[in-house]
C-alpha cells in the first residue's frame, strides 16, 4: 500500500500545515499541531467509515432490542466486571501500572477461552513469542494452544485478524502499534488514535472481540488521546499496590454492563486467582475491638463489600494535620466541622489520620458516618462494640441521609456475622434481620448518643 502524506492540524483553530511547526501559523498557539493522514486523490477503502454499521432511519419503538450474547472468559471475577463475559464485536480497553498483571490476566483468560473451544489470538508488541511462552510456563499453562503473533505493524495485524477470525484477540499494547499512513512514532497521539480506530472498525465489521492493553501516565490516567476511551465499548482499570498480592479490576465505562463494578484478584505463583469473599481482605483481624476502628459496608458496582475504616486522633501542634488514605481529604475536613458543630466533638487542636484498610479507594458519601464514628472512638480512646458496623451520608446540617441499596448492605453484613448496626432511618428494614440489631438514626447527635451508651 502506498504511503500517504501527513498533514498537521491545529487543535485550537483547525488550521492545517504540511509540516510540523512549534507554533500554529494561523492562530499562533504553541504545540497544538497534531499529525493526521492527508486525503489522497485515490479513494481509500473504509478510511473514514463509521465505527458502527450504517442502517436506515427507523423509529426507536420499531427497533427490536436484543440481548448481547456473552462468552464467559472462565475467570469469574473478570466476567463480573465485563458484565457476564466478552461480547461479539466488543472492544475493551484495559489500563494499569507496569507490572500490575495486565498481560498475566489476559493470557489466563485467553487460555481458558481456548480450552473452552473459542479461537483466540494474542498479539504482542512488547515481548517476543518466547517471552510469552515463558510466562505461560510460569503460570502453569502447559500445552496451551493460544495463537501468538509478535507484530506491531497495523496492516499485518488486521490482515492476520481477517485471516484467522478469532473469537477474541488481545493487542498488547496499543501504544506499540503503528500505521504506515503516519510518519510519527508508535505511541504518539496520532498513531494511537488512528490504530485504535482501525481496530475498532475491524471488530465491529467482523464480530471479533478485541482487547486493547493501554499504558498509563504518572497520574494513573490512560495514556494517549481521551478520544480513545470514547471510542471503545468498555474501559477497565487495573488497580493495586505492587507490594500487595491483591489486585482490583474496575469498570469505568461499560456499554454492556454496570460501571464501577469491581473484580478482586490475588496474585499467586500460578497467576491471578479470583477472590470470592473480598470483604476478608479489607477487614483487619483484631482479637479484641480497638479504638479508632469502624466497619463500613460500601457498595462497589452491584457488590456490597465490608471495609474497615481506621482513624487516629493525636495531639497536634499549632497547625494540626488532616490526612486521609483511600478517602477524600476535603470531605474529611467537612466531616470534622460537622462533628464539632452538631455533635460537640472538637478536633481543632488534634492531628487526624484516616485510612481505608487494604488499599481500597472509597468515593461514595455513605462512608461519612463510619468515618465520624471511627474518629470519635479514637478521640475518646474507647472501642466500638464487637460486630459493629455503620453506613450513611452526613449533611452539613447534621442530618444522616440514606445510602442506596441499604437492604443489600445489611444482609451482607449479617451474612458475615456482624450483629450491631447504626444506619440512616430511611435504610431501616421493615422486617427484622435475624441476628442483627439495627439502630436507625436521623441526625449525627443520635448516632453519637447511641455509641456512647454502648461504651
Amino acid at each position: 500500500m502506498a504511503k500517504e502524506k501527513s498533514i498537521y492540524t491545529c487543535t485550537d483553530c483547525g488550521g492545517t500545515s504540511v509540516k510540523w511547526l512549534g507554533k500554529c501559523p494561523h492562530c499562533n498557539a504553541w504545540n497544538t499541531l497534531i499529525e493526521s493522514a492527508a486525503e489522497s486523490n485515490a479513494p481509500v477503502k473504509n478510511r473514514f467509515a463509521s465505527l458502527a454499521k450504517t442502517a436506515a432511519v427507523m423509529r426507536l419503538g420499531d427497533i427490536e432490542a436484543t440481548d448481547m450474547a456473552r462468552t464467559p472468559t472462565g475467570l469469574e471475577e473478570l466476567d463480573r466486571v465485563l458484565g457476564g463475559g466478552v461480547v461479539e464485536g466488543g472492544v475493551v480497553l484495559i489500563g494499569g501500572d507496569p507490572g500490575i498483571g495486565k498481560s498475566t490476566l489476559l493470557l489466563q483468560a485467553l487460555d481458558a477461552l481456548q480450552r473452552a473451544g473459542a479461537e483466540t489470538l494474542y498479539v504482542t508488541g512488547e515481548e517476543s513469542g518466547a517471552q510469552v511462552a515463558l510466562r505461560a510456563q510460569r503460570l502453569g499453562l502447559l500445552g496451551s494452544q493460544v495463537k501468538v503473533l509478535a507484530e506491531i505493524q497495523l496492516d499485518k495485524i488486521i490482515s492476520t485478524l481477517n485471516t484467522t477470525l478469532p473469537a477474541i484477540a488481545v493487542i498488547d499494547s496499543i501504544q506499540t502499534v503503528y500505521s504506515d499512513q503516519l510518519t510519527s512514532a508508535p505511541g504518539s497521539v496520532a498513531q494511537v488514535r488512528e490504530c485504535a480506530a482501525h481496530l475498532t472498525r475491524m471488530a465491529k465489521a467482523s464480530g471479533v472481540c478485541i482487547v486493547l492493553v493501554g499504558h498509563v501516565t504518572k497520574e494513573g490516567a490512560l495514556a494517549g488521546p481521551r478520544v480513545l476511551e470514547h471510542m471503545v465499548d468498555t474501559v477497565l482499570y487495573f488497580e493495586g499496590d505492587t507490594h500487595s498480592s491483591f489486585r482490583l479490576v474496575r469498570a469505568i465505562k461499560n456499554r454492556f454492563g454496570a460501571v464501577n463494578e469491581i473484580g478482586v484478584f490475588a496474585m499467586t505463583e500460578k497467576g491471578l486467582k479470583g477472590v470470592t469473599n473480598p470483604s476478608a481482605i479489607f477487614l483487619s483481624q483484631h482479637s479484641e475491638p480497638v479504638p479508632g476502628s469502624c466497619v463500613l459496608v460500601t457498595l462497589e458496582g452491584t457488590r456490597p463489600m465490608l471495609v474497615e475504616i481506621q482513624a487516629l486522633v493525636d495531639s497536634g501542634g499549632p497547625s494540626p494535620r488532616r490526612l486521609s488514605v483511600g478517602l477524600d481529604r476535603d470531605r474529611l475536613a467537612m466531616l470534622l466541622a460537622v462533628l464539632h458543630r452538631h455533635a460537640g466533638v472538637a478536633c481543632m487542636d488534634q492531628d487526624v489520620f484516616v485510612n481505608a484498610v487494604g488499599g481500597v479507594r472509597i468515593s461514595e458519601p455513605a462512608a461519612d458516618l463510619s468515618v465520624m464514628l471511627a474518629i470519635t472512638s479514637s478521640l475518646r480512646g474507647k472501642p466500638l462494640p464487637k460486630g459493629f458496623f455503620a453506613f450513611g451520608e452526613v449533611g452539613l446540617a447534621g442530618e444522616v441521609r440514606p445510602a442506596p441499596r441499604g437492604q443489600e448492605r445489611l444482609k451482607e453484613a449479617a451474612k458475615l456475622g456482624f450483629s450491631v448496626a447504626v444506619v440512616p432511618k430511611a435504610n431501616a428494614p421493615k422486617k427484622p434481620i435475624e441476628g442483627l440489631t439495627i439502630h436507625a438514626v436521623e441526625r449525627i447527635e443520635q448516632a453519637m448518643e447511641i455509641v456512647r451508651s454502648m461504651g
